[in-house]
């Protein structure tokens, strides 16, 4: 076994190694050499993180899987909107309610606030996760042991904030933010951002698209009304300050291609497989 190693960088690590010898096909043998372990308890790994196989792990990740569910997600979107689901008060499976500071608190840089912070272990590696009373304003995954520039990250998110650290009440928020099982009753998550007008409509958008869902750049622009500013809505995506809760790893371009990711292509790739695996019918249909 790779010392050192937790179960997401394992992931990745098999998901890097496939992009590099994915024409050779490899069975579970090479895939689990690959990241040291055994055949067995590779297979135990899968079934622990994702739950489901290896190998249908490994379709979830396939350019064709993602094809097909672009084209079944077809005005999704459109249809969240139309039903009334833009606001706040009624998004999807984290039930997220968005709440933005206003042009004063913007320019306030956060002053008078105080953000609690830690480090927490989630099932895509480490984040810092900061809250404030108003709710979570920032989660960002972590590469190696890349804690300053975390830190740093969210003091230029929140320069004039009084920043107190809290990795117990880290945790705690991880655990709801990123939780699985279906039987137990998911919490209502809020979220506190900073952001211009438009980036607080994509924002919010994005909130409507279900887990096991795509969208592409271009529907989410015509989603809000700015079918021309399909870059513009890829710099608002990738301005996200809260990676996971507000789902930017939903979108993917037109011609079904994961395309890049602020934390990582990897890593999107990880939580689109990880969030279809959740999603049986759905991964049975596009099998």
């Amino acid at each position: 076994m790779i010392r050192g190693m937790n179960d997401y960088e394992r992931i990745a690590s098999v998901i890097r190694y496939l992009d590099r010898h994915h024409t050779n096909q490899p069975d579970l043998n090479v895939l689990a050499q690959s990241v040291g372990l055994s055949p067995f308890h590779f297979h135990r790994l899968f079934s622990t993180w994702a739950g489901i196989t290896p190998k249908d792990f490994l379709q979830c990740l396939t350019l064709e899987h993602a094809r097909s569910l672009l084209q079944k997600g077809d005005n999704v979107l459109d249809t969240a909107l139309s039903a009334g689901l833009s606001g706040p008060g009624r998004l999807h499976d984290l039930c997220v309610a968005l709440e933005a500071a206003s042009p004063g608190e913007m320019k306030a840089g956060g002053a008078d606030l105080t953000i609690d912070y830690g480090f927490a272990m989630t099932p895509f590696g480490e984040a810092l996760i900061g809250e404030t009373a108003r709710g979570i304003c920032h989660l960002s995954f972590l590469d190696g042991e890349r804690r300053g520039g975390a830190r740093r990250l969210l003091f230029d998110q929140w320069p004039a904030a009084k920043l107190q650290r809290n990795d117990k009440h880290a945790a705690e928020l991880a655990g709801q933010i990123f939780m699985r099982r279906e039987n137990e009753t998911r919490p209502r998550l809020r979220a506190f951002v900073r952001g211009t007008a438009f980036q607080l409509r994509v924002w919010r958008a994005l909130l409507q698209v279900p887990a096991g869902a795509l969208t592409s750049y271009g529907r989410l622009s015509a989603a809000i009304e700015q079918p021309s500013a399909a870059r513009a809505v890829g710099s608002a995506v990738g301005a996200n300050p809260v990676a996971f809760l507000i789902p930017c790893h939903r979108v993917i371009r037109e011609t079904g291609v994961l395309g890049n990711y602020r934390w990582d292509p990897i890593r999107k790739r990880a939580i689109l497989a990880w969030e279809l695996a959740a999603q049986p019918a759905r991964t049975a249909q596009a099998a």
